[in-house]
């Protein structure tokens, strides 16, 4: 009886996480890329690039709901070394609620140095970024890679999702360079993922 009340409560809060992004959706389309949020499988694939013997924080940007959040602090990061920045009120409060340990900043992943603060001089182990790219123009999305690419090590990556077929940042516009990660099936829709490293000037 136990175990089917914990199914059932689990099944309750997916739910309640694809009507919150369903809602942000439909008041923020350009801000979300989906209705439904991001699987716990393309979450953890996003967080295995990440370091930990760095020592150095890492930085989300578009947490949504927290199934990326949630998958970084159990790839063993610190919830007070990771800084998460979402655009939406609501889902920041949200994220706040369920991890207040992280550092969740509410404010514009395109604008970092503004959104950042008296932080906009950290350097991060990694970029984790859920940020709905296709919806902005691509010279846009090239000036978000390289502000972030300012941010880490050189060799170090920023790992992005996609629905698309395509890398969200083309090739050939700047100094980085374009790697695809995976495609997730297991993903509601199939997601790619990419991973972005500024090109060396070796």
């Amino acid at each position: 009886m136990a175990r089917g009340n914990a199914v059932l409560k689990g099944l309750a809060g997916r739910f309640d996480d694809e009507l919150r992004f369903f809602r942000g959706w439909l008041d923020k389309p350009k801000a979300v890329g989906s209705i439904i949020p991001t699987s716990s499988v393309t979450a953890r694939r996003m967080a295995s690039v990440i370091d930990l013997s760095s020592g150095l924080p890492v930085l989300e940007l578009g947490p949504g709901t927290g199934v990326i959040t949630k998958a970084i602090l159990d790839r063993g990061v610190a919830p007070e070394n990771l800084y998460s920045i979402e655009f939406s009120q609501d889902f920041a409060a949200h994220v706040r609620r369920l991890f207040p340990k992280v550092n969740v900043i509410q404010g514009d992943a395109f604008k970092l140095d503004e959104t950042l603060g008296d932080r906009r001089d950290m350097v991060f182990d990694a970029v984790i970024s859920g940020v709905p790219l296709l919806n902005f123009p691509v010279s846009q999305r090239v000036a978000y890679l390289e502000d972030l690419l300012t941010r880490i090590p050189a060799g170090r990556p920023v790992v992005q999702l996609t629905y698309g077929p395509r890398s969200p940042i083309p090739p050939g516009r700047g100094a980085y360079t374009v790697e695809h990660f995976d495609f997730v099936i297991r993903n509601i829709p199939p997601t790619r993922l990419w991973i972005y490293r500024r090109r060396s000037h070796a």
